[in-house]
């Protein structure tokens, strides 16, 4: 933790701005983030990447130090869905974080990419985050965009800033959701009771989330949800389903250590990215297929009711399909 008093030749300076002058490789773009994770506090309360700061202010940084590492390249088996001079995208899976950080000094997608790319990659993102634009959570798999140089890299971080990188991702959850399509529209910041924790709070953050429903299965209790976002809080998925009493099956954060299917990890999967193209401003739509976990929980359920409707043919269970023929 840091702390900064602000001086009389500051007043009135951007607090992002402030920020990335006062430590040395710390870029605009990573204030921004902290200060959306609420690691920022001006005065003891949360502020905005906006805020002009002024003489005297109290700015408290609780920025996550990893331990001291060479970042090395390794040579870790990654799929890549698309690639040119300015990005590459690819497919994460589950339970590969995203880069180093204390407990995850290696063995990240930034080790990964960085055998892929030697050096090209963006350098805003810091020393341990090289090309990193955004991220998805640890046990959480899908697509995800790196930029190859500075200009990609400030390009699709406006992007997503203006809300125009639209996100989708396919979820199971626990319980049968009654809303064929709905908003959950429920403001997130850290929990009071859990700093570890993200929760619905009244301060907190705006956070939107819409989801439709693809298949309820209510033999097993579950059903597949495709969302799509139009904020990027922290758990910000995983936190609003289990607020509406739908949590995601294998979340063993926020929903309640239940866990019948015996899933490390969330049902949480990346599907799709549409944006333009940093340089070229062409269209992209780009997809990460199905993990393997999820075609397990598909498979499990298709062994469960052969057994339980002996004689009752079953059709194949293909892509998001749930069901059986009656």
């Amino acid at each position: 933790m840091e702390t900064f008093v602000v001086k009389k030749e500051d007043d009135k300076i951007r607090i992002d701005s402030y920020l990335a002058k006062q430590k040395n490789g710390l870029s605009r773009v990573a204030v921004q983030r902290l200060i959306e994770e609420e690691k920022i506090l001006v005065n003891g309360k949360k502020t905005k990447a906006s805020y002009k700061i002024q003489e005297n202010d109290k700015i408290i940084v609780e920025e996550d130090k990893p331990k001291e590492t060479n970042l090395k390249a390794q040579n870790i088996p990654i799929e890549i869905i698309y690639e040119d001079k300015d990005i590459i995208v690819v497919n994460k899976p589950k339970g590969m974080v995203v880069h180093p950080a204390n407990g995850n000094p290696d063995g990240t997608l930034v080790n990964a990419v960085m055998a892929i790319c030697k050096d090209s990659l963006s350098g805003i993102g810091g020393e341990i985050r090289p090309g990193i634009v955004h991220r998805i959570d640890k046990d959480t798999s899908g697509i995800l965009i790196v930029a190859k140089n500075d200009k990609a890299h400030i390009n699709l971080s406006e992007q997503i800033k203006n809300h125009e990188v639209k996100k989708t991702y396919i979820a199971i959850v626990r319980g049968i959701v009654k809303e064929n399509e709905a908003t959950i529209n429920m403001p997130i910041g850290r929990s009071t009771r859990d700093r570890k924790k993200m929760a619905v709070v009244k301060n907190g953050k705006e956070a939107i989330t819409h989801f439709k429903v693809l298949e309820r299965d209510f033999e097993h209790n579950i059903t597949l949800l495709e969302v799509t976002i139009e904020t990027g809080r922290t758990h910000q998925i995983r936190v609003h389903l289990s607020q509406i009493g739908y949590p995601i099956i294998g979340d063993a954060v926020y929903s309640n250590g239940k866990n019948e299917w015996g899933i490390q990890g969330q049902c949480l999967h990346a599907k799709s990215l549409q944006f333009k193209h940093p340089n070229t401003e062409e269209e992209m739509y780009l997809e990460a297929q199905l993990p393997e976990y999820f075609k397990m929980i598909l498979e499990r359920r298709k062994k469960l009711i052969l057994l339980k409707h002996k004689g009752v043919k079953c059709y194949a269970i293909m892509d998001y399909t749930f069901g059986c023929c009656k």
